[in-house]
């Protein structure tokens, strides 16, 4: 029954996403990243060779050892040869030991490169990739996929140079010594070359869905310890449990399979090498026999056969790795080679002294296709004006101001700051300039000080003491236990939403951006609360442009402008008192908001 499974199992393998060619490519990619530090791969292969030699040279002193002083029974070239052999042994000791320190150094070294170039492209790409990945998959790749080709570099690769040059090298000392027995030797290796061959397709196969599905268990974890809470709430563990578990035996059986294609090819060699040795043995015999060879070559040779088939059993063991590091790196190149698509033009503008004027014009946009999340919007936002976005769930409301800092680009129209497209400016220069606060704002693990400065990490602690004080920050910050230098926890857990909240307004304060943008920042705290958050965003607001969006629409009634969004479309547009008069939709959701608000006041009286 186990058999039959693994059978079906080889069978659902997926068909090799790369050729020949491609492969050669992959490889030769990964080993671009060893070219920067040619002095240490000069040193490895010095290293490797005299390794090599030591491995090559001992069976022909040993079998010189006996032609030229067992047999004659001379101790004095006995003690010579003994020497000889001690010096080569102790030679292939040191550079054994060379080799394990230059390939650990180039590991770690590559693993640094690739995993800060990983990191830059991540940053690079538009929040349209982020938010089609799952974040554990992108961490899988991360760690899981970066290690596997780290050990690729300190391990696998030493390894593969170092049996490949042992095997030249014995190679040539077989021919040396005798080329009829080196063929007689060697005549195993089309076999060989055959069950190779046989393998290594099954394995790149295997390995890859290996690497894909540690992903998916990755990705199934991030959510579970993320959503534990919700899980236990609505008691939804047990399911939650079983789905992880059928995941986890997906990846299990993945890599079990993976396992047995390659663990099957050491027993083939083991056969192959019994063979080579009793070919050399019984042929070697009847020549030495016909005094065609000495007994010293015969013993050499029986040797080699020996030394040749250990540096093919340790290919064999590490074409595990060779396989599985070329599965991680596909996964990681296909990271690497994917085109940002929100990036700064050659020569692009560098906006310094922004006025805040922001303009849309005709824009459409789609996450997907032309699945229209945003239709013909025409808005203008006037220096230091304060407009306000209102409107059903799902109107467009988040779409629309993510466009400002060009988080994504519209398929049609365009934005504009103070009359710049915002396609001809330089990102840099514009995300500086523009500060948000969202429903759940975002903490690091780090003090409530560098929280603060994140966006201004030159500031000093009394420039963000000050930013804290106008957020009405400050107050609860002192009675924190270690005041502005307190750890926050991860995402800010240790705080509550509300000093979360107004650590972020901080943040955006000591930023000192033209540009605000609002996204339901008092949505998730008590009325108390936003009190002390509506002061400290009056602060914030004063004298810059500024985009609110939210829900409890009493917080905007003192906006410059009130945009009105329904389906993606701008239905209305004007101030509080216009739009309560014009009696539409903004009047429509403001008297409900007022109506629930009432029936549940009186609820409580009555209770």
């Amino acid at each position: 029954m186990g058999l039959q499974r693994m059978y079906q199992r080889l069978a659902e393998l997926p068909e090799e996403q790369l050729t020949a060619r491609d492969r050669r490519a992959v490889v030769r990619r990964l080993l671009a990243y060893a070219r920067p530090y040619w002095g240490s791969l000069l040193l490895l292969v010095v290293a490797i060779l005299a390794y090599s030699f030591s491995q090559g040279a001992a069976p022909t002193l040993i079998g010189r050892a006996v032609d030229r002083a067992l047999l004659p029974k001379d101790p004095v070239a006995l003690r010579r040869f003994v020497l000889l052999l001690l010096a080569v042994y102790v030679l292939g000791f040191v550079a054994q030991a060379a080799q394990m320190h230059l390939v650990a150094s180039l590991g770690y070294r590559i693993l640094a490169t690739m995993r800060q170039q990983l990191l830059d492209q991540i940053h690079r790409l538009s929040l349209r990739y982020l938010e089609h990945e799952e974040a554990g998959d992108l961490m899988s790749r991360l760690v899981n996929d970066l290690d596997i080709v780290q050990t690729f570099f300190s391990q696998t690769l030493r390894q593969v140079l170092g049996s490949l040059f042992a095997l030249v090298g014995i190679i040539a000392a077989m021919f040396w010594l005798d080329w009829r027995l080196a063929l007689v030797a060697l005549s195993v290796i089309p076999l060989m070359w055959l069950a190779t061959q046989w393998v290594a397709s099954l394995a790149r196969r295997a390995f890859r869905r290996a690497r894909e599905t540690i992903g998916d268990v990755s990705a199934d974890l991030q959510e579970e310890l993320e959503g534990i809470r919700v899980a236990q709430a609505f008691s939804r563990t047990e399911e939650n449990i079983r789905r992880f578990v059928a995941r986890n035996r997906r990846n299990m059986e993945a890599n079990i399979t993976a396992g047995a294609i390659t663990s099957a090819f050491g027993p083939a060699v083991d056969v192959l090498s019994t063979l080579g040795l009793a070919l050399v043995a019984g042929v070697g015999g009847y020549m030495a026999l016909a005094r065609m060879v000495t007994v010293g070559v015969v013993v050499a040779f029986v040797q080699y056969v020996q030394a040749f088939f250990r540096p093919v059993r340790m290919l064999a063991a590490q074409w595990t790795m060779a396989q599985s590091a070329l599965a991680a790196s596909e996964r990681l190149f296909e990271i690497l080679d994917l085109p940002p698509d929100i990036t700064s033009p050659p020569n692009a503008i560098r906006l310094t002294n922004l006025r805040g004027e922001v303009v849309f014009e005709d824009v459409w946009f789609a996450y997907e296709d032309e699945r229209w999340v945003l239709e013909d919007i025409n808005l203008r936002a006037e220096p230091g004006q304060t407009v306000a976005i209102v409107g059903p769930t799902g109107a467009g409301k988040s779409t629309l101001v993510s466009l400002i800092p060009r988080f994504y680009d519209p398929q049609r129209g365009r934005v504009l700051i103070d009359g710049h497209d915002l396609r001809t400016v330089d990102l840099h220069t514009l995300r500086r300039q523009i500060a948000m606060v969202l429903q759940e704002p975002f903490l690091f693990n780090t003090t409530v000080l560098e929280n603060i400065r994140y966006g201004r990490p030159e500031a000093t602690r009394e420039e963000v003491e000050a930013a804290a004080k106008a957020a009405q920050a400050h107050d609860f910050i002192m009675r924190l236990p270690e005041g502005y230098d307190t750890v926050v926890g991860e995402r800010g857990k240790l705080l509550s939403v509300g000093q979360r909240q107004l650590i972020a307004i901080a943040r955006a304060l000591l930023a000192r951006p033209r540009i605000i943008i609002l996204d339901e920042a008092t949505a998730s705290v008590d009325t108390r609360t936003e009190v002390h958050i509506q002061a400290a965003l009056r602060e914030l607001l004063r004298g810059r442009t500024a985009f609110v969006i939210a829900h409890r629409l009493s917080t905007v009634r003192e906006a410059d402008l009130i945009v009105v969004l329904d389906r993606g479309r701008i239905v209305e547009r004007g101030t509080h008192e216009e739009l309560l008069a014009a009696g539409g939709l903004y009047a429509d959701l403001y008297h409900r908001q007022f109506a629930a608000m009432e029936g549940w006041t009186a609820g409580v009286a009555r209770e």
